[in-house]
Parts: structure tokens; C-alpha cells; sequence
């Protein structure tokens, strides 16, 4: 049976230094059938013309740029409008995969017909790209109740349904986490997502991102809770679920 042509996003700001590896890492994916959306969300570096020149690198490659800068989550949206798959794949430019990450997303479709949401597990490197031994670990199916006590979803790992995607675009503020209130409105219809236990993300660690900052993190962990329609004794009673897998996690990177 042939599969699916999957669509990945790749949005890109001030990223000149870390989009060639993550370029890469898609470029040389053992499953074939993709084609790659990088969004330059009006970069200030040579980002710009960096994409131009990867896009020539394959033929499955498209380049766009934004006439005004949009932030993360409205690049996403915009880079699933202009798909031609079925399924959205998404990757930040900083971010990488292993080679058969797709592959094996399939092959767990093939297992799970009705799945809408897919993800993996996560490896992790610092900003120059040397690999950290803690590693993610991944739950082979996980529900909206299990996700609300820790999102496990990494979205740089996820496949998702487009129609999905459509249905529940990123929202445009800035002080929440985007993906997470995506896949926790998802879990609202869909009983579970499935998962690949498996690193086959590496996510790279830095001190200027969202997660880089615990307290900032925090913050916008509570502002997601809210936004997504629970109560204040139920945001308090996950927060406190946030914090121990926070803390559990941090200490093993």
C-alpha cells in the first residue's frame, strides 16, 4: 500500500546557525514521501537566504517567507494551510530526527488505523549540538487525563491528521504553550494519542527558549491549564503534577 505523503512545517526565525542539521535530518528520512514547508518568519540574519539555498538541496523542498513577522504558532498555521499531505509532521529548526522517525510513525499507524496524533520519544542535545544521555520516555498510548499531569506530546515529534490541525490551529498568544492546548483540545475527541517510545527526536536544549526558562515555562504551563477550560483547583492540582515531573526530569539532564 503506498503511503501517505506527509507534510513537515518547519517555521524559522534567526536560525541560521542550527536549520542545516535540521534540513538534514529530513532530507535523509528512510521513508520517502514527504514534502518540506520551511516558513522564514522574517528572520534579522541570513536565515532568509540560507532557506532559499536549502530548498534547492531537494526537489521535495518549499521555501516561503512571511510579509510580516507572525510568531511560531501563526507560521504553523499558515505552513499546514499550504500542505499538500494528508498528515502534518512539524520540526523546529533547531530540533532533529532520527532517520527512520517517520518510518516508524507509519508503521504504528499500520497498528492503530484510527489514530489522529502520533509522537515519540525524545533525545536531547545542548546548543552546540553535543548529545545529553537523559532521554525521554514515552507511554505507548496516552489519554487527555495523562497528559494534563505532563505533556509528553513534544511537538517537533508529533504527526497529526491535517484536517485535525485545521479544526484546531495554534492559538496566537504568546504566553501559553501553543502545541500543548492543541493536543490537549485533540484529546478532547479523540481517546488517546499513540507513541513511539523511542528518542527519535533530539530536542536542543537552550537557556533563551521557552523551555530554557523554567519560571517563564511555569507560567505559561498555568496560562495553557486555564485557556483550556479548567477550573482553578484542577490548574492548581496539575501544577503541582507539572512541578514533580519537572523536577524529575531536570535533574537528569
Amino acid at each position: 500500500m503506498e503511503k501517505p505523503l506527509i507534510s513537515v512545517v518547519m517555521p524559522a526565525y534567526n536560525c541560521e546557525k542550527t536549520i542545516g542539521q535540521a534540513v538534514d535530518s529530513v532530507i535523509a528520512q528512510t521513508c520517502p514521501n514527504w514534502e518540506l514547508l520551511i516558513l522564514d518568519d522574517r528572520s534579522t540574519d541570513g536565515t532568509a537566504q540560507l532557506i532559499e539555498a536549502l530548498q534547492g538541496k531537494d526537489e521535495r523542498i518549499r521555501a516561503f517567507h512571511n510579509e510580516q513577522n507572525q510568531g511560531v504558532g501563526n507560521t504553523r498555521n499558515r505552513g499546514v494551510e499550504l500542505a499538500k499531505g494528508d498528515w502534518i509532521a512539524f520540526l523546529d529548526s533547531d530540533d532533529m530526527w532520527m532517520p527512520e522517525k517517520l518510518e516508524k510513525q507509519l508503521a504504528l499507524l499500520d497498528q492503530n488505523e484510527n489514530a489522529q496524533l502520533l509522537f515519540t520519544g525524545s533525545g536531547f542535545m545542548n546548543e552546540s549540538g553535543e548529545a545529553l544521555a537523559y532521554v525521554l520516555h514515552v507511554p505507548p498510548r496516552i489519554d487527555r487525563k495523562r497528559l494534563l499531569r505532563q505533556n509528553l506530546v513534544s511537538c517537533s515529534s508529533v504527526l497529526v491528521k491535517k484536517e485535525q490541525m485545521l479544526q484546531h490551529p495554534f492559538p496566537a498568544q504568546s504566553d501559553m504553550h501553543e502545541d500543548f492546548a492543541v493536543w490537549l483540545q485533540i484529546l478532547r475527541e479523540e481517546e488517546y494519542a499513540c507513541g513511539v517510545d523511542e528518542p527519535l527526536l533530539i530536542y536542543r536544549l537552550s537557556a533563551s527558549s521557552k523551555s530554557g526558562n523554567k519560571l517563564k515555562a511555569a507560567r505559561m504551563n498555568w496560562n495553557t491549564y486555564r485557556r483550556s477550560g479548567l477550573g482553578l483547583f484542577s490548574s492548581l492540582y496539575y501544577m503541582g503534577c507539572y512541578a514533580v515531573n519537572g523536577i524529575r526530569k531536570y535533574r537528569q539532564l
